[in-house]
């Protein structure tokens, strides 16, 4: 039987939060990650930060709940570590420290708040990136509610960027002219050098996109597929997304929003398929969690 390692990880995100329950073996090509439990609650922060700047005391209460409901869960799977952390609806309230003290004394889980750039960094843990050809390149985007975070990785380094454009953000009219120049801009300064470029999405919108394209392998769409998905959506009202294609109702919102930032990202880095490995923040929490465990000493 093959010796495994349990870690639990809570996702706080802007439109709703995760925990994930995963397993991690040893083998022979390194370690391997299986997913034993994935929760999401819808607690919309985001609509609460962006807009009022401070998060209410409903949603507030909500998220405490959920974290009390989430710590039961990890204790009983009893988990060698187990980290919690918070994105850019947390990071931008101005009562977010408040409440995560809050939450710290009522449950005794301890969220860190963290920073756009620490936030592309986790997601970028996820990813074992494989043998590039002669001038290529990997672009990694992840497209939350309240931000995007983008990295690049390329001839063994790694640059990365956090954008504050997000999927509720845009619902709401949140963003201008400006953020959306000044992240074509960041894309094509640090694309323009690489003959190819090898591109990979996260977020629950993008797994969502996967399933609504039909794409054959569910692992990857293309950008022509995604414009196919994008004009599909259009004839679909808010209530229709929710009773004829069965998305969720905080999905069935943001998911035109999340076409918008995607798209827009592939053209401006000139990325034909984007690869989709269903992977997040929490997923990034636990590798981060189980390299420190295991590297060795003085590594």
């Amino acid at each position: 039987m093959i010796a495994s390692e349990r870690y639990a990880a809570i996702d706080i995100g802007s439109n709703a939060v995760r925990l994930l329950l995963s397993e991690a073996f040893e083998t022979d090509s390194g370690p391997y990650f299986r997913k034993i439990s994935l929760i999401r609650m819808p607690v919309r922060l985001g609509s609460d930060a962006f807009i009022r700047e401070k998060i209410s005391k409903g949603n507030a209460k909500r998220l405490t709940q959920t974290i009390q409901g989430f710590k039961q869960l990890v204790k009983a799977y009893r988990p060698l570590d187990f980290q919690a952390c918070a994105t850019s609806a947390m990071r931008e309230a101005a009562n977010g420290n408040k409440i995560r003290k809050r939450i710290r004394a009522k449950t005794g889980v301890d969220i860190r708040i963290i920073s756009g750039k620490e936030e592309a960094r986790t997601i970028f843990a996820n990813n074992p990136w494989g043998h590039l050809p002669e001038g290529g390149a990997w672009l990694f985007v992840d497209v939350g509610g309240g931000s995007t975070e983008i990295t690049i990785f390329a001839n063994g380094k790694t640059v990365s960027h956090s954008f504050g454009i997000g999927t509720i953000r845009l619902l709401e009219n949140l963003v201008s002219p400006s953020q959306w120049k000044a992240m074509k801009r960041w894309i094509r300064d640090h694309t323009r050098d690489f003959t190819s470029i090898d591109a990979v999405g996260s977020g629950g919108n993008i797994n969502k996109l996967i399933k609504l394209a039909k794409c054959t392998d569910g692992r990857s769409i293309t950008l022509g597929k995604m414009k196919k998905v994008r004009g599909y959506l259009k004839f679909f009202s808010y209530e229709d997304r929710i009773t004829k294609l069965g998305l969720k109702p905080d999905r069935a919102d943001v998911i035109m929003p999340a076409l918008k930032i995607y798209i827009s990202v592939m053209k401006w880095g000139g990325i034909h398929t984007l690869s989709v490995p269903q992977v997040g923040l929490a997923d990034g929490l636990v590798r981060l969690m189980y390299r420190k465990r295991n590297q060795p000493p003085g590594g």
